[in-house]
Order: C-alpha cells, then sequence, then structure tokens
C-alpha cells in the first residue's frame, strides 16, 4: 500500500469517526427534545452508553471531571459535550505514587 492510499484510508477513518460523532450529538440533542421542557436536564447517556453533558461548565464541574485524584476513575464524562475525558488528577496521583513505591 502506497503513502497515498494509506492516508485515504486515514481520512476516511476521521471522516467515519466524525459521522459517528456527529450521529450521537444529533440523538443526544433529540433525545432532550423528546423530553417534555420541564424535565429536560440536557446531560445522561445516548444508547445507554455514550455520556453527554449540555449543561454551562462549571469550575467544580471541570475539576471533578478531569482533575480528581482521589477517584477511582481514570475515565470520565466531558464536562461539556459528548464523550469521555482523561481524568488527569488520578493519572498524575498514581505516578506520584509508582514513583514514591519506587524510591
Amino acid at each position: 500500500m502506497g503513502s497515498d492510499e494509506a492516508g485515504h484510508g486515514r481520512r476516511s477513518g476521521r471522516g467515519l469517526f466524525r459521522l459517528l460523532w456527529a450521529g450521537v450529538v444529533a440523538a443526544a440533542v433529540v433525545q432532550e427534545l423528546r423530553t417534555p421542557p420541564e424535565e429536560r436536564t440536557w446531560h445522561g447517556v445516548v444508547a445507554g452508553v455514550v455520556p453527554y453533558d449540555f449543561r454551562p461548565p462549571t469550575i467544580a464541574r471541570v475539576r471533578e471531571r478531569m482533575w480528581a485524584p482521589d477517584s477511582p476513575r481514570l475515565i470520565n464524562p466531558h464536562p461539556f459535550g459528548v464523550g469521555w475525558t482523561l481524568n488527569v488528577g488520578r493519572v498524575v496521583a498514581l505516578a506520584r505514587q509508582r514513583l514514591a513505591d519506587r524510591g
């Protein structure tokens, strides 16, 4: 396979990923709009798997999901949007613990 063919494969893979992501975003919005207005929360899961949160982000939610060193979770829902994010605080805590155990 030549470099042009490999590059085309990556581009089409990214295009498929973007299409799937757009579909999940659309499904989340439709899910909320089908809910009576007084019951809409603008956060939840699509297809029982993919988390979404369209509420305005807060510092507390960003910290809870992206910098929570005491949490057992490495992956959390995005503080805003669709999908998951890395709990960097937990990664740092685990790295520090590993270094301490070695030293």
